[in-house]
C-alpha cells in the first residue's frame, strides 16, 4: 500500500500528475459521452467552473503556472492499449461490449480539446468550448486538478511528521465511518467521490478501505482507472448535463416540456437494468414525475440528488405506487452530501419498503474537517457545469434553490414551463 504522508511529501508533479488518464473520470461521463456521440454529434456546448464557495480563494491559494501545466498535461493523454481493452472486452453491470466498435475507435484517438483560463479577482475563469463529445470530458479531470491542487498547495506548508499525523488521523476518521456502517443489515453504497476527491491517491486507498471493511456491501466506485485497477464494478448512470443541453437546443416551451423525457427515450433505446436510473431533479422531480410518460414507471429506479432525501424518496415510492408498480422492487440512490449519519438514517426509514442504495461522495473521499489548522482543507463546492448549447444557455433548477444555475430570465421561464412553485432552501455543504 502505498504511504501517503511520504509521497505528498516527496512527489513533484512531472513525475506523479493528478490526472494520469483518461479514464481517471466518472463511469457516467463515458456513458453520456457514448449517447451523446451517437445522438448529439454536432452541438456545441460550453462548460464552465464553477466555485459556489466563494469563501475560498482558489487563484490565491493555486499557482496559475502550475494549473496551466497540469491541464496541459491532461491535453496530452489518450488511451492506453490496456485501458482500451479494459472498456472493450469487460462486463458492466452484466454486459459484455457496453460500449460500440465506433464509439471505442473515436475514443482512442480523442485528444481533449483547448481550455480557455483567467483570473478573475480571486478565482480562476476556466471555460472549454467545443464539440459536446469532446469538451464534456473535460469536466472530472478539471474539478480534480482543481481540488488537488488546494490539497497540495495547503500540504505544502507542512513537514514530514506533521503529514505523517494528518494523514493517520484522517485514515482513522475514514475507518471509523466504516466501522460504524458495517453493522446496516442489506446496505449497498458506492463511491461517487471524484469530482471533490482530496487526492487520487487518497481515493484510491479510501476504495480499499471501503473493500475490505465492508466487503460485499460495498457495490463499487465510479471512478473508471481504480475500477479497472482494483478489479472493481464501474458505478454510474447518467446526470443533470443531458436533459440541461437538450433542453437548451428547445425550439419553443412545448418543445422545452418535453426536452427532459426526450433525453430518457434516448437512454431507453441505449440501455437496459441497472443502467436505467431516473434522474428527476434538474426541473423539479415533482413535476417530472407527474407528466413522465408511463413507460418510465417501468425504469428500475430512481437517483435522489437534491432537496430534502426523504421527501424526494417518498415521492417516488407513491409515483410508482399511483402507476401500478410495486416499490419494493425498485432502486432508490441517495447520492446528496452523504456522511454516515444521512446513511444511516436514510437506510433504517426506507429500508424494505425499496431497494436502497448510496453513492457517497466528497464526504468520503475528502472529510479533512478539523484535521488541518483553520479547517484549511475542509471540501468546498465547486462545479463544471454545462452553461450553454449552440449559443443558447443552459438552465438548471434542482429541487434546491440554491443549486439552481442560469440567467435569471430563463431560470423563471423554466420555472413557467415546468410548474416549479415554492422550493425549499437548503445549505449547500459539498
Amino acid at each position: 500500500m502505498v504511504d501517503i504522508a511520504t509521497r505528498v511529501w516527496n512527489h513533484k508533479w512531472k513525475i506523479d500528475p493528478i490526472v494520469r488518464s483518461l479514464i481517471d473520470t466518472d463511469f457516467y461521463k463515458v456513458l453520456m459521452c457514448q449517447s451523446v456521440f451517437r445522438n448529439k454529434p454536432d452541438t456545441t456546448v460550453t462548460f464552465s467552473l464553477i466555485n459556489r464557495s466563494k469563501h475560498v480563494p482558489i487563484a490565491k491559494l493555486i499557482d496559475e503556472g502550475e494549473l496551466r501545466e497540469q491541464l496541459d498535461h491532461i491535453r496530452s493523454l489518450s488511451l492506453s492499449r490496456g485501458e482500451s481493452t479494459w472498456m472493450r472486452g469487460n462486463t458492466f453491470y452484466g454486459k459484455r461490449s457496453m460500449f460500440s466498435p465506433e464509439f471505442m475507435d473515436w475514443f482512442e484517438a480523442l485528444r481533449l480539446p483547448p481550455y480557455h483560463l483567467e483570473r478573475v479577482g480571486d478565482q480562476y475563469e476556466l471555460t472549454f468550448e467545443g464539440s459536446w463529445p469532446e469538451v464534456m470530458l473535460w469536466e472530472i479531470p478539471a474539478l480534480s486538478v482543481l481540488m488537488e491542487l488546494r490539497s497540495r498547495a495547503v500540504l505544502g506548508a507542512m513537514g514530514k511528521f506533521e503529514l505523517q499525523v494528518l494523514y493517520a488521523r484522517a485514515m482513522t476518521k475514514l475507518w471509523e465511518k466504516i466501522e460504524t456502517l458495517r453493522d446496516l443489515e442489506g446496505l449497498k453504497v458506492a463511491d461517487f467521490g471524484t469530482r471533490r476527491r482530496h487526492s487520487f491517491l487518497w481515493q484510491d486507498w479510501a476504495v480499499q478501505a471501503m473493500r475490505e471493511g465492508l466487503g460485499d456491501a460495498f457495490a463499487g466506485t465510479s471512478n473508471c482507472l481504480i475500477a479497472k485497477n482494483r478489479d472493481l464494478e464501474a458505478i454510474g448512470t447518467n446526470a443533470h448535463e443531458l436533459p440541461m443541453v437538450y433542453s437548451a437546443l428547445a425550439q419553443d416551451d412545448a418543445a422545452l416540456s418535453q426536452a427532459p423525457y426526450d433525453v430518457l427515450q434516448d437512454w431507453h433505446e441505449e440501455h437496459d437494468g441497472n443502467l436505467r436510473i431516473i434522474l428527476p431533479d434538474t426541473y423539479g422531480t415533482e413535476g417530472f414525475l407527474e407528466n413522465a410518460p408511463d413507460w418510465l414507471a417501468g425504469w428500475t429506479g430512481i437517483r435522489i440528488d437534491s432537496g430534502d432525501p426523504a421527501t424526494g424518496a417518498e415521492k417516488a415510492i407513491n409515483w410508482w405506487t399511483s402507476r401500478g408498480e410495486d416499490p419494493t422492487e425498485k432502486l432508490i440512490i441517495f447520492s446528496d452530501g452523504l456522511d454516515v449519519d444521512k446513511i444511516i438514517t436514510l437506510h433504517k426509514q426506507f429500508q424494505g419498503r425499496a431497494k436502497i442504495s448510496f453513492g457517497w461522495g466528497t464526504l468520503l473521499t475528502n472529510d479533512f474537517r478539523g484535521l488541518a489548522q483553520e479547517d484549511s482543507l475542509a471540501p468546498f463546492s465547486m462545479v463544471c457545469k454545462a452553461v450553454s448549447a449552440n449559443g443558447k444557455p443552459t438552465v438548471k433548477l434542482s429541487d434546491n434553490p440554491r443549486k439552481a444555475m442560469g440567467p435569471s430570465e430563463e431560470i423563471e421561464r423554466y420555472k413557467r414551463v415546468f410548474k416549479v412553485g415554492d422550493q425549499q432552501e437548503i445549505d449547500v455543504v459539498v
